[in-house]
């Protein structure tokens, strides 16, 4: 039985753009099937501010994996064993915010990969394969190579310390959350500063060192996000379910309003 796709790496691979969803409030096997329809590539299933439980969010990715979208999960720093546990239960990827340092990115790797790069466990036919009963050096090796390790870079140490963060071996992403960095920085919201421009052109050039991807979190305006991505930016949260439904349904009350006059 062939693993399912990663559409996500596949198209981080080709050098174009891999569009998430957040998924924050949606529930039900119709999520990855609504994303794969508006074009999305992957899920950003959020267990870190979304109120979901792991039995949530994997019955959303196991759905998703024959929907034509690719089910990642965000899990607490704190809790990367709810990530194991997604990634069993039909999760291709895992995303940790709040990595400050290399040492916290190697137990990341290590808690993801399996032996001889990690430490992750088998737990038998992965949901990956269907079900089915592969060959377990074979589907562990090919698993390593499938799935998405992301860390979040989200404070100023963070920034200094990408380089070390990029090379740890079992990372595939840096992704900036733009919002939580802002924050940090003491300029929150500010998106269109001189630091935070200075901060994603110094994690993009850790992420090329390394040859690992930088991913681009928090940014929803047309103009920074157009120079994040000229500056590299490929693996992208795109929007998230309430924002996405909130602007839209928006713009309908205010068109449907305006045909009245008032």
């Amino acid at each position: 039985m062939p693993i399912v796709a990663n559409l996500a790496r596949q198209r981080l691979a080709r050098g174009e753009l891999a569009l998430g969803l957040g998924v924050h409030h949606l529930r039900g096997s119709a999520v990855g099937m609504v994303a794969a329809a508006a074009g999305f590539d992957w899920l950003f299933i959020d267990m870190e501010h979304g109120a979901m439980s792991v039995q949530e969010a994997t019955q959303i990715a196991i759905a998703a994996l024959g929907q034509g979208v690719t089910p990642v999960v965000r899990v607490c720093k704190d809790a990367l064993f709810e990530g194991a546990r997604a990634l069993d239960n039909g999760a291709m990827g895992v995303v940790v915010p709040h990595v400050d340092t290399a040492e916290e990115a190697r137990a990341i790797a290590a808690a993801y990969r399996y032996p001889p790069v990690g430490t992750r466990s088998w737990g038998g036919p992965p949901f990956a394969y269907a079900l089915a009963a592969p060959d377990p050096a074979e589907a562990q090796a090919e698993l390593n190579r499938e799935i998405l390790v992301v860390c979040m870079i989200e404070t100023p140490e963070a920034v200094e310390n990408a380089a070390a963060i990029a090379a740890v071996p079992g990372v595939d992403a840096l992704m900036i959350g733009t919002s939580d960095l802002t924050a940090a920085m003491g300029i929150a919201g500010q998106i269109h500063h001189p630091r935070v421009h200075a901060a994603y052109e110094a994690v993009a050039a850790a992420c090329r060192a390394s040859g690992k991807t930088l991913g681009m979190g928090g940014v929803y305006d047309e103009t920074n996000a157009a120079i994040f991505i000229r500056m590299g930016a490929r693996l992208l949260l795109s929007g998230s379910d309430h924002g996405l439904l909130m602007a839209g349904a928006s713009a309908r009350v205010r068109f449907l309003r305006g045909l009245q006059g008032g």
